[in-house]
């Protein structure tokens, strides 16, 4: 009997050690993921500086809607340009063809009223290394970042003196500077000129040939100047004005990224989900994932972590003070309460983002329950060893 009292013993010490341990927060019983208090009250990141937490209220969503809705309008919002004016650049081919007003002069001789017309066509040239091109008795002509009617004033004006009442039409022949380049996963990348009526985004596009993936997995990178943006094809095509105009030398990188979720913790199912859609809400993010599960979410505690950016934050009105000044993006767990209605209503406004992780926390009681089936396995396991004791001791 006296090993059957030490059995006993142990096994309440040990029961109000998990108890202990419970109360505390601890991690003595299983878990799928942290709990509640942790993410609240343990914001060290593992580099060593603090996560932060933010609660998904109205003015979160506002900023978060606002960044999705930035697109290529919002990336290039000061570069909203109508068409190009296209100019001269190194590297054109141009041709030049003088007028006078009558024949003897510079450039139509006294006998040439056999000759048709009174004018006088340059042979084509190429601007040179230096910007320039030539025409005879003008000199060398400034044409690189001109407009075709910059460089006709300039050669009427040289020759003004010298001419009868010149006038000068100059095109270009060949244009060689004024490129947009696409590439990526169409049926075949290509390099085009622009035209002076204009080429959109789609132009561009639709000039590659067809793409190779699923519109709302494929996406268009736009380069111009050292700035990029980017934005789904579908959305492209629902929004025209992300359609902007393009510039001398922009490229357009097209690819496919089949966008995906984690879901963890007390979902219906947890795992990998791919948005298989242009977008995905929080709210559908959780339907896809099986929804809270009934015996074990607290609809209190759902959280969204993700990489967020600074500017992001700090449009929030967050505290970023002691994130390092070179960090971009800022490690962030988004609380949603689902407990409140509006949560339901604030959830379906705020889109996914590749790679962003749900956790649903687990509820209180599923964790006193978890240490009461543990108390009853440590009774259970004590009355069998006792029962077994006065069988082998009589």
């Amino acid at each position: 009997m006296s090993k059957l009292r030490d059995i006993l013993r142990l096994c309440a010490t040990a029961g109000s050690l998990a108890a202990l341990g419970a109360l505390a927060g601890c991690n003595f019983l299983p878990a799928s993921g942290p709990y509640t208090s942790e993410i609240q009250n343990n914001r060290k990141d593992t580099d060593g500086f603090n996560y932060k937490l933010v609660p998904m209220g109205a003015e979160a969503v506002r900023v978060l809607s606002f960044q999705e809705r930035e697109g290529l309008i919002g990336t290039f919002r000061g570069d909203q340009r109508p068409p190009p004016r296209v100019k001269v650049g190194m590297g054109d081919e141009v041709a030049v063809s003088i007028f006078e007003a009558s024949s003897g002069g510079l450039f139509i001789p006294a006998e040439a009223a056999s000759r048709a017309g009174n004018f006088v066509d340059i042979p084509r040239q190429t601007v040179d290394n230096n910007g320039n091109i030539s025409v005879p008795y003008a000199g060398l002509i400034k044409a690189v970042g001109r407009e075709p009617a910059q460089i006709e004033a300039e050669i009427v004006e040289r020759l003004r003196n010298r001419a009868i009442e010149p006038q000068a039409v100059v095109s270009v022949t060949q244009q060689r500077s004024s490129w947009v380049t696409v590439i990526g996963e169409t049926s075949g990348s290509i390099k085009f000129p622009l035209r002076s009526t204009g080429e959109r985004v789609l132009d561009a596009v639709g000039q590659a040939g067809s793409l190779a993936n699923k519109g709302y997995d494929t996406f268009l990178t736009l380069q111009r100047n050292g700035r990029e943006g980017t934005i789904s094809f579908n959305r492209l095509i629902r929004e025209p004005a992300n359609n902007v105009y393009l510039q001398p030398g922009d490229t357009i990188y097209i690819y496919a990224r089949a966008r995906k979720f984690l879901a963890f913790g007390a979902s219906g199912a947890q795992g990998e989900f791919a948005f298989g859609d242009d977008t995905v809400t929080l709210s559908q993010a959780l339907a896809k994932a099986g929804g809270l599960s009934d015996g074990q979410a607290d609809p209190q505690s759902v959280f969204m972590f993700r990489m967020e950016a600074r500017s992001t934050l700090e449009r929030m009105g967050v505290d970023v003070s002691d994130v390092p000044p070179g960090a971009g993006r800022v490690p962030t767990i988004y609380t949603v309460n689902l407990g409140d209605p509006t949560g339901f209503l604030l959830a379906s406004k705020v889109y996914m983002r590749d790679k962003d992780i749900i956790y649903i926390s687990n509820a209180g009681a599923v964790d006193l329950a978890k240490f009461l089936q543990i108390v009853l396995l440590a009774a259970t396991t004590a009355r069998e060893i006792g029962d077994a004791q006065n069988v082998l001791v009589p």
